[in-house]
């Protein structure tokens, strides 16, 4: 009788490939799905959260409040640059303050801490550093609130400033009742860019 051939190894995964000679017969299963050696495709069964790419987006939680001070921080900045070129120095510098304030606490956050009845200390929610990659958007929201909030802070610094070094004139433009009074303001001025700058214009 012929030796039988054996079966190419190739074709070992083929569900519809006769078994090996000597081999029982076994029910059917359905099969699993394999991972690639790389880590891609498909999550396998032994993945905790199927269907989620590791590192995904991050999950806004509302509850949080080291997340939420990281969008305050964004915001609060924001408009206090914008408040700071509009000319009101004294909202960007109240804006930029409490981004500059938001900002640091949010980076600052503490890890979450459980309920202690026997303490009577109540759990504390975690804050950046317990979302691990996904608190980049967070992370990020917060350091860009902290660059605004510097800029609000130097343009209301920045005004306040001028309004003491020429102090004389915002007085003499302030209390001028024509505009012939407000135009001889300007010989309080130096004669530089500052000066061109904040003298009265005709």
């Amino acid at each position: 009788m012929p030796d039988r051939r054996q079966p190419d190894p190739s074709t070992d995964d083929n569900p519809f490939a006769a078994p090996p000679e000597g081999r029982p017969d076994q029910p059917w299963q359905p099969r699993q799905p394999q991972r690639p050696r790389d880590g891609g495709g498909p999550s396998g069964p032994s993945d905790p959260n199927p269907g989620k790419e590791p590192g995904g987006p991050a999950r806004w939680d509302p509850m949080d409040p080291v997340q939420r001070r990281a969008r305050y921080a964004m915001l609060a900045g924001m408009w206090g640059f914008f408040f700071g070129i509009f000319g009101i120095p004294s909202v960007g510098l109240l804006l930029g303050a409490l981004a500059m304030y938001w900002g640091i606490s949010a980076l600052r956050g503490r890890a979450a801490t459980p309920a202690d009845p026997e303490k009577g200390t109540p759990a504390r929610p975690g804050g950046l550093s317990d979302l691990g990659p996904a608190a980049r958007p967070q992370r990020a929201a917060a350091i860009s609130g902290m660059v605004s909030a510097t800029l609000a802070l130097l343009l209301a610094g920045t005004s306040y400033g001028l309004q003491l070094a020429y102090k004389d004139f915002y007085v003499c433009r302030d209390d001028a009742l024509t505009q012939t009074a407000e135009l001889q303001c300007n010989d309080l001025l130096p004669d530089n860019v500052i000066g061109n700058v904040l003298k009265v214009q005709r």
